[in-house]
């Protein structure tokens, strides 16, 4: 069986007659004619020229071997297996859209994120998302980002913040309490009371992927401050484990991410981070993202 792109993308299965093909488009065109009873209504209904309805048309008749619409100026008339088509071709179109308007709801959509998902914020927008016939696949990714930007996934779960590119948009989904994650054995995990601003000078870890917490997060920060850095999740910790320097991370890295050799501090002064949601804003999102979205 054959098909044909329509103009938004979804292919039409074409439906034989005869020694050629009938088409969704020659169903559409034909029950938008008969419902306007009007050629030039019909085209404007279907964004269309007349030129291309009247060819569409008269291509089905082509291909149905019989006449549909009776040629008059005066009025206009459908034969009588004219009329035994647009019953059949309104059932047709009708059960078409129904199995595809199912299949959309019902769409799986991929959601990309790199390390301690918001899982309070996940588990309800799963529950919303599924309770309309929908479906969340997760995938671990070191960049969230750069994986959206390519289209393996849907959405960017994301706390870094950074400019995005204008084909992307983003939206804050939750704010955290930040901590520090220090070695078991450094002077810091036995220390209290510490501020903010104490910790200005102590070498940092830094995941330049998607971190939450650099240099620049301190207002006043030493210019020789020993910088490590990686690129996700694992090396961050590791790096903290082996003392290589302190690090800041969502208060629910102590429950989610607990490590032997890494200890987390409470200080009450931290700034908080920020989650986002990012996708593909240009062109338009598909129906099931934009779904997701109105959940999420």
């Amino acid at each position: 069986m054959d098909e044909q792109v329509l103009p938004d993308g979804v292919r039409s299965p074409a439906v034989e007659g005869g020694s050629a093909n009938i088409e969704l488009r020659h169903l559409r065109a034909y029950v938008a004619l008969c419902e306007e009873a009007n050629y030039t209504r019909a085209a404007a209904r279907l964004h269309l020229s007349q030129p291309a309805l009247t060819r569409t048309i008269q291509q089905l008749e082509r291909l149905l071997e019989c006449r549909l619409i009776e040629r008059t100026s005066r009025r206009f008339e459908r034969t009588d297996e004219g009329a035994e088509l647009l019953a059949h071709a309104r059932r047709i179109l009708a059960d078409v859209d129904a199995v595809a308007a199912d299949l959309r709801s019902r769409a799986t959509v991929e959601v990309g994120f790199a390390w301690l998902l918001p899982t309070t914020w996940l588990a309800a927008t799963r529950r919303r998302y599924e309770a309309l016939g929908g479906r969340i696949t997760l995938r671990r990714v070191d960049d969230p980002l750069a994986a959206l930007d390519a289209r393996s996934i849907d959405i960017a779960i994301h706390r870094r913040e950074t400019e995005l590119p204008s084909h992307l948009e983003s939206r804050m989904i939750a704010t955290e309490q930040r901590m520090i994650a220090v070695a078991a054995n450094s002077p810091l995990a036995e220390a209290t009371d510490l501020s903010w601003a104490d910790l200005a000078d102590q070498p940092l870890v830094v995941n330049v992927v998607s971190g939450t917490t650099h240099a620049g997060s301190w207002e006043q920060s030493d210019p020789n401050r020993p910088i490590i850095t990686c690129r996700n999740f694992d090396e961050w910790i590791e790096l903290i484990a082996a003392n290589r320097g302190i690090g800041g991370v969502p208060a629910l890295a102590r429950s989610r991410a607990p490590h032997p050799g890494v200890v987390y501090l409470d200080i009450p002064d931290a700034p908080p981070s920020h989650v986002y949601l990012a996708w593909h804003a240009k062109p338009e999102p598909s129906r099931s993202v934009q779904r997701f979205l109105g959940v999420a």
